[in-house]
């Protein structure tokens, strides 16, 4: 019979756990950027974030999996190579958030990107059970763009 279903429960509420810290901490990014009227908001932000840590959280049950005693060849895994996917998907969203107004030397959408790799990588922090440093860049991330919004570091 086959065995569709893995019976290690705890990793997989632990991922879930994970995921949903992840969307909180994006959305409350994605809070702010929606509020000023950002091409990606909460949704966008708090998705992303828990598709950061469910990506992270999978490749390491994929590791787990295939270092099992019923594989018999040796998996060599780069966990490196889920943040490059990661990074790489990130972008490809940051791309459709930038502008340039035509005949105008005006650029929107340059910090709504920056915001999606961060959240992004908060994900990946909360998915490697670094909450304290999750937590303080998200913390830290919405002072920067609040303090900023108010023209505090401008000219």
């Amino acid at each position: 019979m086959i065995d569709i279903f893995d019976t290690n429960w705890l990793s997989q509420i632990e991922i879930i756990i994970l995921v949903i810290i992840s969307s909180i901490l994006g959305g409350l990014i994605g809070f702010e950027r929606q509020h000023a009227n950002k091409p990606a908001g909460i949704r966008t932000h708090a998705i992303l974030a828990a598709a950061a840590a469910l990506l992270v959280g999978l490749s390491t049950l994929l590791i787990e999996h295939f270092h099992s005693e019923t594989v018999t060849h040796t998996l060599r895994a780069d966990p490196i190579r889920v943040i490059e996917a990661i990074v790489t998907g990130v972008a490809f969203l940051g791309v459709g958030t930038i502008f340039r107004h035509r005949n105008k030397d005006i650029i929107e959408g340059l910090t709504t990107a920056a915001s999606l790799l961060l959240v992004a990588s908060i994900g990946i922090a909360v998915a490697l059970k670094q909450l304290i440093l999750a937590i303080i860049v998200t913390v830290f991330a919405l002072a920067i763009l609040r303090l900023t919004r108010f023209n505090v570091f401008h000219n």
